[in-house]
């Protein structure tokens, strides 16, 4: 059976380790604060049914067990998941790397940190990756993999098979960039949402309403550079760019640079505080219910697909 060790008890790594435990792993969660228990026992509650109704929930599957400190050796695969703080995650991981089997995999799930900055401090480096995941892990299908100058095409190719054998679906970066792929394409977009609620342009609302209402339903089918390939008829994306391409060069000229300083964050956060939205708990027991059906809906249409090709 595949062991993994989660280093972190927090919001990721108790989505982890629900996720991990779910496909039957045996999950271990490291963390000496006296509260992780509790919220790991509340989070692999939340997730069971939601594993389950992603087809994800493995026979006989059990809760993770927290731990104050890294068991010695036996360990495939750990799962860093502490704060985004570059000092804190060199110390632990070279406190771990020290007790862990020279055969096990180290995967941060670092949102900004390269793979290099974090094993710098490292024996192994060739074993530590990156492995970030989209929250909550438990749910969302896709882990980034990223490797370093010194990390090993094994090291990589075992990551993506835990991660595979999970359910996951692998995006492996073929170099390093800060953010990964995931949070660079959402900040895109948030940074220009920003920008148009900040500027008084539209409202909160509107701007929520526009990707989940427009953008989101062919979002499920399409990416962004199909979308605008298919405005190009026949001739596809060289088409497009070329009855386009100038005027979306002016729009790409015009488009927001906010600063994420305090009266644009207080703008913000007053904006979404009086919104016509749900609470937040409300949003998250939405997310929880309604995506797996989505998910699965998507994989069902993608496998009918590819099997038409």
């Amino acid at each position: 059976m595949t062991r993994v060790a989660v280093i972190g008890g927090g919001l990721i790594g108790a989505g982890w380790a629900a996720a991990f435990a779910g496909a039957g792993y045996d999950t271990l969660v490291v963390d000496p604060d006296p509260g992780a228990s509790d919220r790991v026992a509340a989070t692999w509650e939340q997730a069971r049914a939601v594993l389950a109704r992603l087809g994800n929930l493995a026979d006989g599957a059990g809760p993770p067990v927290v731990v104050a400190t890294c068991p010695q050796g036996g360990v495939d695969l750990v799962q860093e998941a502490l704060p985004e703080s570059l000092d804190l995650k060199q110390r632990v991981l070279a406190d771990v790397e020290r007790k862990v089997g020279t055969d096990t995999i180290i995967a941060s799930s670092s949102s900004s940190f390269t793979a290099d900055a974090i094993a710098a401090g490292l024996e192994r480096p060739d074993r530590l990756l990156i492995g970030h995941p989209c929250n909550p892990p438990y749910l969302m299908p896709v882990v980034e993999t990223a490797g370093g100058a010194g990390t090993s095409a094994d090291a990589m190719a075992r990551a993506r098979g835990i991660y595979e054998a999970m359910g996951k679906t692998v995006l492996e970066l073929k170099k390093p960039v800060a953010g990964h792929l995931v949070n660079r394409l959402q900040a895109a977009l948030w940074r220009e949402a920003v920008h148009l609620v900040a500027t008084g342009a539209a409202s909160l609302e509107d701007t929520e309403r526009a990707v989940t209402d427009a953008l989101a339903p062919r979002w499920c089918r399409l990416g962004p550079m199909s979308v605008f390939a298919l405005a190009g008829a026949e001739r596809g994306m060289a088409g497009f760019l070329e009855a386009l391409g100038p005027q979306f060069q002016a729009l790409f000229d015009d488009l927001g640079a906010p600063v994420l300083d305090a009266k644009t964050c207080r703008i913000i956060a007053e904006a979404y505080e009086a919104a016509d939205l749900p609470p937040l708990a409300g949003i998250a027991a939405d997310r929880d219910a309604t995506m797996p059906v989505l998910l699965d809906q998507v994989a069902r249409m993608n496998r009918e697909r590819d099997s038409a090709l």
